[in-house]
């Protein structure tokens, strides 16, 4: 199983509606064992992270006005890539697993893109 990441809007009625993804864009932010392997692994939460970790126990919502704090921690989450790789469990090489991290991270950071120019919100599920 994977994890995906998406972006949602709250409608009328309070309910979330969660956007189609763009054509050219992914929705892949890792692979399910990393809630706890990677986004939610000791090494993140070192780094100060209060988004990611709470992906080793439930689903991650990130409110609409959370995004611009949640963009932060993603640069903050790319700034240490090489940490992060070096430290989480990978079953490939450690070039491998930098790739496949920097690939889902850059797919989360473009979904909380789109979302802050919607005023809408994020999830990885």
């Amino acid at each position: 199983m994977s994890l995906s990441v998406d972006v949602f809007v709250v409608g009328t009625d309070g309910e979330l509606q969660i956007l189609d993804v763009p054509e050219g864009a992914s929705d892949l932010a890792g692979f399910e064992r990393w809630r706890t392997t990677v986004w939610g692994s000791d090494t993140v939460g070192s780094l100060g992270a209060r988004f990611f970790p709470q992906l080793s126990s439930d689903d991650l919502k990130v409110e609409p006005s959370e995004v611009s704090a949640f963009l932060q921690e993603c640069a903050l989450l790319r700034k240490h890539l090489e940490d992060i790789a070096t430290r989480t469990v990978r079953p490939r090489t450690l070039e491998e697993h930098r790739h496949a991290l920097s690939r889902r991270l850059a797919n989360i950071e473009n979904a909380a893109n789109r979302a802050q120019s919607i005023g809408g919100g994020v999830l990885i599920w």
